[in-house]
């Protein structure tokens, strides 16, 4: 989460968009293909996979083909990386820390053995 967060912002999303991501259903910050892809990628993170045909088939009112290979890519990665770094312990480095702490850690983030 760190990291996408400082990701996000360096890609040019606003402080407050970054905020409203926890609201992001019924925050007038994010359009309908945001939502979508945002559920899509909850449910493609979840475990077991919670993909439906129905939610397939919303993401491709919005997207296309290359795009939701592309969104399924970065969730795959990102699932690795995650299972990885949390097994691994891996240190946060000083950068996303600072941005996980000013915007996330009021929603549940905590640093814990990631503390470098």
């Amino acid at each position: 989460m760190a990291h996408n967060a400082g990701g996000s912002l360096r890609s040019g999303i606003k402080d407050e968009k970054l905020a409203a991501v926890w609201e992001y259903k019924t925050s007038p910050l994010f359009t309908d293909a945001e939502r979508v892809a945002i559920d899509f990628a909850i449910a493609a993170a979840s475990q077991p996979n919670d993909v439906t045909d129905e939610l397939f088939d919303q993401m491709k009112k919005y997207w296309s083909e290359g795009q939701i290979v592309e969104i399924t890519s970065l969730i795959a990665y990102f699932g690795f990386m995650n299972r990885f770094n949390d097994t691994m312990a891996t240190p946060l480095e000083e950068e996303p820390a600072e941005i996980a702490e000013k915007h996330i850690a009021a929603h549940g983030w905590k640093i814990g053995k990631h503390r470098g």
